[in-house]
């Protein structure tokens, strides 16, 4: 008897973007990884949005095929997600109609959930959708690792509008939209930055020396872009006063407050050290290290500061496609976009370190691509 939940992986790309195209699809019983079907086609010439749509549809399909009543959708391709999901609008006119069919197929089921994985995470559908962009392109069936498809990963593909005499000759450039350019903050250093403590939602303000590296940081960012859309903040003091001094240097840009930009809360841990919750929590401690769905006592998970930090980013690829904007923020909702950004995973959150004043650059086009310019640049600091 078919399982009343499944999941579907779904994925699609094509070789030049428009280019040789291909989609597939991979139905699964949850709880056994039990494959229930497997579908994958060759489209011609596509591009990579229209293969990772068809990708869905074919993976929709097949799960009322198998008699699902609920879905969960999986795939790396974050447009796909979070237009299905109405969170960004569906501008390219092409795309529309395939839209319009996956909702008429979301719509059969009692319940879809939408999620976004890595691209490490959904290897059965990428090599369906490769083995038929194979296809497409008249070469045989790999056998072996797979031949990327122009802007199907993310974190490997040429960044769109970069000059493609930089970029590796094997790859096209794809369509010349705009990326929209976020600039990650950490606000200036604190009292409890300095001594190694938990800073989560005390109100903690600069220290003598933040104030210092917030000018200096405001002096930078006005160089890294003379022209900015917003700058979004944390509503803690300690963010604020990061943001006004950025504002400043930019000629006196708006700053908003954004709830969800706020640092997580580390509930009983605020303001002790990591040895002293080591001693105190040693059991809480390991399960809150090895799991980002663990709280602290008290406090909040990373899974959920991930949550709303998401909210953020996909508010702004909407409200400022193509423009540039600043997020003065906290370490945890910081190492999150960047985690999503780099495909990473959740090791990456306890690996990565952020220094107080440290600037964080990337780029997100439409079509789903990211580009990681910058991490934790401190260069404008030397002096202090």
């Amino acid at each position: 008897m078919a399982p009343r939940v499944v999941t579907v992986e779904a994925d699609g790309g094509s070789r030049g973007n428009p280019g040789p195209a291909g989609y597939g699809a991979v139905v699964r019983d949850p709880e056994t990884g039990e494959v229930l079907a497997e579908r994958s086609e060759s489209l011609g010439t596509a591009t990579n949005n229209v293969a990772e749509y068809q990708g869905l549809i074919a993976g929709l399909t097949a799960a009322a095929e198998v008699g699902a009543s609920e879905v969960d959708v999986r795939m790396d391709s974050k447009l796909v997600v979070e237009q299905m999901c109405g969170r960004w609008q569906i501008k390219h006119p092409g795309l529309r109609p395939l839209a319009a069919q996956a909702a008429g197929l979301v719509g059969r089921f009692a319940a879809v959930r939408f999620a976004w994985i890595p691209r490490d995470q959904n290897r059965h559908a990428d090599a369906l959708a490769n083995a038929a962009m194979d296809a497409a392109a008249g070469r045989p069936t790999s056998t072996g690792a797979a031949a990327p498809a122009v802007g199907s990963d993310p974190a490997t593909a040429p960044a769109v509008g970069s000059d493609p005499a930089t970029a590796p000759a094997s790859w096209e450039p794809r369509p010349t939209f705009t990326a929209t350019r976020l600039i990650l903050v950490r606000h200036g250093e604190t009292e409890y930055t300095e001594q190694r403590r938990y800073s989560g939602r005390g109100d903690v303000p600069l220290s003598e020396k933040g104030r210092a590296q917030v000018r200096e940081t405001a002096t930078r960012v006005a160089a890294l872009a003379p022209t900015v859309a917003a700058v979004l903040s944390s509503p803690l003091s300690r963010c604020t006063a990061t943001a006004a001094a950025i504002a400043a240097a930019l000629g006196d840009v708006p700053v908003r407050t954004e709830d969800d930009l706020i640092e997580c809360d580390f509930g009983q841990w605020e303001g002790r050290t990591f040895a002293e919750v080591r001693e105190g929590w040693p059991g809480e401690m390991d399960a809150w290290l090895a799991s980002p769905r663990v709280a602290p006592p008290g406090g909040e998970s990373f899974t959920h500061v991930a949550e709303r930090a998401q909210r953020v980013v996909a508010g702004l690829l909407t409200a400022y496609p193509g423009e540039t904007v600043v997020l003065v923020s906290h370490v945890s909702p910081i190492k999150l976009v960047l985690r999503d950004a780099l495909a990473a995973g959740d090791g990456f959150l306890h690996r990565l370190f952020l220094d107080a004043a440290g600037i964080s650059v990337l780029d997100m086009w439409p079509d789903g691509g990211v580009a990681v310019r910058t991490v934790n640049d401190t260069s404008h600091l030397a002096g202090l």
